[in-house]
């Protein structure tokens, strides 16, 4: 079952700040003439295959999903946040917090952010 990603404000600009990021440095990496990947490139590779993961299947064992207390869902605050890993064992390790929802089929992204 494929779901669609819906991103609050806050997940919304920090996958951009992300993406841009990224691409600067692939831009200045180029322009120096270097072969290996920035932590900035690597970082948003990392956030856009976890995100490509839940989409595909939120249960997949490789996001190590579980249950997250200290946010509050947005839709309902009877249903449950969900955290998954997009590193591991790495200092700051970041996560994606999410939740099901609004509609049927959707996933909102509430937060990507480094590990609290």
């Amino acid at each position: 079952m494929s779901f669609e990603l819906q991103f609050t404000p806050t997940a919304e600009q920090k996958y951009i700040f992300l993406k841009s990021a990224a691409e600067q440095a692939l831009g200045n990496r180029i322009k120096s003439k270097k072969k290996k990947t920035s932590k900035q490139e690597g970082l948003f590779k990392q956030v856009y295959k976890t995100l490509e993961l839940l989409a595909n299947n939120p249960r997949h064992p490789g996001l190590q999903t579980h249950q997250y207390d200290a946010i509050d869902n947005p839709y309902n605050s009877k249903e449950k946040i969900f955290e998954a890993y997009v590193q591991n064992r790495t200092p700051g390790a970041y996560r994606i917090f999410w939740c099901y929802g609004p509609s049927k089929n959707q996933l909102t992204i509430i937060a990507i952010t480094p590990h609290p």
